[in-house]
């Protein structure tokens, strides 16, 4: 009689460290690597090092390779981050019920938005934030600035219960998206570069075909206002692009609001604004179906917030 392969017999209880170290291995995953993910945890990378060595001996499983090669995830390491996540989100689940059958809400709640939000007057997101403490002061807010690819995923997975990002035809239907607000976005450079001194009736397309340009990591290399741009260097975040213009090197699209102070101060330069201009739609997204109350009261501020 063949013999059969002895089964790893799982002997592990539910308790609160055990639930601390998958929190820490969901936060892992979700910023690719440890150091990645100190600061969203607040601890040292030795520190999360220590979490998951413990949490692998729980689980008897080696759940992702790391060092010189970067982070990965082992096939068991996928199916316990994905099991990882269906746990977290019942337990969130669970707890805004709770909440709600006590009559108040309850919990926490994960939300995520892009960068470069506080200066855009359209939005009054840190208004929307105190009213929505006043309507629900025993939800725990988590605030995630993440780039909107990763805000889009973070939807679809549930790591995130309600976003803000820029519009994104591709969300499936099961989720609710709502444009609030569009910010526009023009042309720069900085002081130094060819340019910041050329008269806008003299920046021609052929002109700007000719300049690096600084793109976009979740935008698609294309034309944009009618030129295709040669893409020199890419990042997903305004700061990033900020800091590739003011290097002198490079023209780039930013928010018109974001950009302001430092038109003001000449360290930029707006291009051929007549014509190098456009605007990007901003939504709330979340759930369609049985959304935590406590998303549909953030929402319901941030939208009432918007000017």
């Amino acid at each position: 009689m063949r013999n059969r392969p002895r089964q790893r017999v799982l002997n592990l209880s539910l308790g609160d460290v055990e639930l601390r170290l998958l929190r820490v291995f969901a936060a892992i995953v979700h910023h690719n690597g440890f150091s990645a993910a100190q600061a969203a945890l607040g601890m040292t990378q030795q520190t999360i090092s220590t979490h998951m060595r413990h949490l692998e001996e729980r689980l008897g499983l080696r759940l992702c390779e790391r060092g010189r090669s970067g982070f990965l995830l082992t096939e068991e390491g996928r199916q316990v981050h994905a099991a990882t996540l269906d746990l977290l989100g019942s337990i969130e689940q669970f707890l805004g019920r709770l909440g709600e059958a006590q009559g108040e809400l309850s919990g926490s709640l994960k939300f995520g938005t892009v960068d470069a939000m506080m200066t855009n007057r359209a939005l009054n997101l840190q208004g929307a934030i105190g009213e929505f403490h006043r309507l629900a002061p025993r939800v725990r807010l988590e605030i995630d600035v993440a780039a909107p690819q990763v805000l889009y995923q973070g939807l679809l997975d549930g790591a995130y219960q309600i976003v803000l990002m820029p519009w994104m035809s591709s969300l499936p239907s099961h989720f609710r998206a709502q444009t609030i607000f569009s910010e526009v976005q023009k042309l720069y450079c900085a002081k130094g570069h060819p340019l910041f001194d050329i008269p806008d009736e003299r920046i021609t397309d052929a002109r700007l075909k000719a300049q690096p340009f600084a793109g976009r990591t979740y935008m698609t290399d294309q034309t944009i206002c009618g030129v295709t741009f040669p893409w020199s260097a890419a990042t997903p975040h305004m700061e990033g692009t900020l800091l590739l213009l003011l290097s002198g090197v490079y023209i780039g699209f930013l928010p018109d609001h974001y950009a302001e102070e430092s038109v003001r101060k000449g360290h930029l330069r707006v291009l051929a604004p007549e014509r190098m201009t456009f605007e990007d739609p901003f939504h709330i997204a979340y759930p369609r179906e049985r959304p935590s109350r406590a998303a549909e009261a953030l929402a319901r501020a941030i939208v009432a917030g918007v000017r």
